[in-house]
């Protein structure tokens, strides 16, 4: 009975955390997310990427990224469809982040102060990321694996906002953006804030020159400077305030989750 092999297998930490079970944690990383996010009734979302660098009291553009960020997390949360009006309805457009400093807890912070919930997808790193203060508690989750973290950005997103950062704010970024144009992914809009430092250091129409892109992939993406702006542009592509990409949130399309046939 001392044996570890007597154990129950679900209490066997060992055993759960071996390589073989390397698929039972990837599910359950989905499943403990997925199982909170129903709870909370949430059926959309708008994704917000950025650096975790940029903070409230930088130089003045780091500023300005920082408050347009808090802001349009703000507008999003009032005009979106986060605030639900009664019990058991739906919460659409929520703002979901890495769950980092910076950008992404000015985007949680906006949502705080227009009082709706919002989402942190935190990541375990090796020097240990701690979630910002302002996204919802019961809506802050910690992933092991990147690619079940993406998952879950990718599941619900009716849009994605996309803030000054370095090379996880690119990976993320080109994640989708590859959804978007391989067909993985529904038609949400991308808006990237302040063009002028994305055509800085991302040649876009570079790859259109070299051939590596069509001209026409540029089509899934545009710019805007100030907060309102996002939001605009948003709506001009086609975000719905408090509609829904998909009629069921109990169940989010293959199509959504990068997944077809």
């Amino acid at each position: 009975m001392a044996s570890p092999s007597f154990r129950l297998a679900a209490l066997d930490q060992d055993f759960v955390l071996s390589d073989s079970m390397r698929g039972v944690r990837f599910l359950l990383e989905y499943a403990k997310a997925e199982e909170a996010l129903r709870a909370w009734g949430v059926r959309s979302t708008i994704v917000v990427f950025g650096s975790a660098r940029i903070g409230e009291n930088d130089d003045p553009v780091h500023t300005r990224w920082y408050n347009e960020a808090r802001a349009f997390g703000r507008i999003a949360s009032e005009r979106g469809g986060a605030l639900r009006g009664r019990v058991g309805e739906p919460r659409d457009n929520v703002i979901a982040t890495g769950g980092g400093p910076g950008i992404m807890g000015a985007a949680n912070r906006g949502a705080a102060d227009a009082g709706a919930p919002s989402i942190g997808y935190n990541i375990t790193l090796p020097h240990e990321q701690e979630p910002n203060p302002w996204s919802t508690p019961e809506l802050t989750f910690r992933f092991h694996y990147f690619a079940m973290r993406k998952m879950h950005f990718a599941m619900r997103a009716n849009a994605l906002v996309v803030f000054p950062g370095g090379f996880g704010t690119f990976d993320e970024l080109f994640e989708i953006l590859t959804l978007r144009q391989t067909g993985k992914s529904s038609s949400i809009p991308i808006v990237l804030f302040d063009e002028s430092y994305w055509r800085s250091v991302v040649g876009f129409d570079s790859l259109v020159k070299h051939g590596v892109v069509a001209a026409s992939d540029l089509d899934l993406i545009s710019f805007a400077e100030t907060a309102e702006g996002v939001w605009r542009e948003l709506l001009s592509r086609g975000l719905r305030p408090g509609g829904e990409n998909r009629p069921d949130p109990h169940q989010p399309s293959l199509q959504s989750e990068g997944v077809t046939g």
